[in-house]
């Protein structure tokens, strides 16, 4: 038996306009929110409601439906579920109409999308709980499986994950960790008791979400046939079949002309068509899956770039001093008690701000500036800093207010 345990992660992140020096004290509108804008949030989310989410969640709905035993998983960031709520309130309720299938688990992560957990434990904590707070708001569901950001993992943070209570962690099957072990079985990390470590199958996830449109790759066109024929070849060497990617994969990433909602439409029956296949959920998987060993992670890991490290956001000077810098504002922000500005910096917090400022060459580079808004990683440190600044200066007057309120 091999069960298929498919993930998506459906994030959007609220995006830094470019804002120069002269704006500092002056425009509070950082983020890219303005209604003249060709770039503000709400314009891309449109575009990627309209090419992935809405066609998306149609045939994954008519899926669920059409097959009891077809299951999927989503971990939502909180500012991609905010922006649902303020933008496009219809996309939520598609979103809300899978979830009622019973056949979908919602995973927990930072609300803010952020690196939090490698610079403060407690602000890490703070937004897992606000993340569980807005996925059971909109859901009815407490999250019982973490996910982190980027499938950032090592064993420290399985540990602390385990004792806020989640019962299974997602992490990246990554070659330099794994060795001669296989990423289809369920793993203990390293020090815990409980947990059990789910780990992506990196080459059977990255054939849909990078290779599917390639027709330079030797097994173009991936068909769903030809796919499920892979996953059936793991019966015998394995458990489970962890399928993680972007949502983002389907309709933007690759465009609907190259097939790909087509291989999706067909994917289920053709995996359900072997008698030993089916699908689970992550809980599902933990649920019926003992642990074949121990995973042992000491540096972090995670599933961007060649490397699988976390120089996509921390792989030179200016991503290291933008990122210390916003971290170094926590103890004064929270402690403002001003709800916008506490906001507006955990927002900042979000991984893309960082990795927007990657300097890598090559394949790696070429990721980065198709994700990118701005013209170069330059660009992107410059504006970030400015609205830093500008933070920095609304809670200086900030400050000065609560200072003559209490006076007077």
């Amino acid at each position: 038996m091999v069960s298929v345990c498919i993930y998506f992660q459906v994030h959007q992140p609220y995006r830094i306009k470019e804002y120069s020096i002269f704006e500092i004290g002056k425009d509070i509108d950082c983020f890219e929110d303005s209604s003249d804008s060709n770039t503000n949030n709400a314009k891309i989310l449109k575009k990627v409601s309209n090419k992935c989410y809405l066609p998306a969640n149609e045939v994954l709905l008519e899926l669920l439906n059409n097959h009891p035993e077809f299951k999927i998983s989503f971990s939502f960031s909180g500012v991609f579920l905010e922006q649902l709520e303020q933008y496009e309130p219809e996309v939520l309720e598609s979103f809300q109409k899978l979830i009622d299938t019973t056949q979908v688990e919602i995973l927990a992560e930072t609300y803010h999308h952020s690196l939090s957990f490698i610079y403060s434990k407690e602000e890490f904590k703070e937004q897992v709980k606000l993340h569980k707070e807005i996925v059971q708001r909109l859901f009815g569901i407490v999250p019982a499986v973490f996910r982190n950001t980027e499938l950032i993992y090592n064993n420290e943070i399985a540990k602390e994950v385990e004792s806020m209570g989640y019962k299974g962690i997602l992490a990246e099957g990554a070659d330099h960790i794994l060795g001669w072990k296989s990423p289809n079985f369920l793993y203990r990390p390293a020090n815990t008791s409980n947990i059990k470590l789910l780990l992506k199958n990196y080459k059977l996830s990255d054939d849909i979400a990078f290779r599917f449109s390639e027709n330079t790759w030797k097994e173009w066109p991936l068909t769903a046939s030809k796919y499920a024929d892979w996953i059936t070849k793991v019966n015998g060497n394995g458990n489970v079949v962890n399928l993680f990617m972007d949502y983002e994969t389907f309709g933007e990433h690759q465009w609907e002309a190259t097939g790909i909602f087509n291989f999706l439409h067909h994917l289920p029956s053709e995996i359900l068509k072997h008698p030993d296949n089916d699908f689970k959920t992550p809980s599902e998987i933990i649920n019926s899956y003992s642990t074949i060993g121990t995973c042992d992670v000491e540096k972090y890991i995670s599933w961007a770039d060649e490397n699988r490290d976390l120089s996509a956001w921390l792989g030179n000077d200016m991503q290291h001093e933008a990122i210390n810098k916003i971290y170094s504002l926590r103890d004064k922000i929270l402690s403002s008690n001003n709800s916008d500005l506490i906001h507006k910096w955990r927002k900042l917090q979000t991984s893309d701000h960082y990795y927007y400022m990657s300097t890598k060459q090559f394949s790696d580079g070429e990721v980065h500036k198709y994700f990118s808004p701005y013209a170069s990683p330059y660009d992107a440190f410059i504006s970030f800093m400015n609205v830093l600044h500008d933070l920095e200066l609304e809670l200086s007057k900030d400050e000065i207010i609560e200072e003559v309120t209490t006076i007077t």
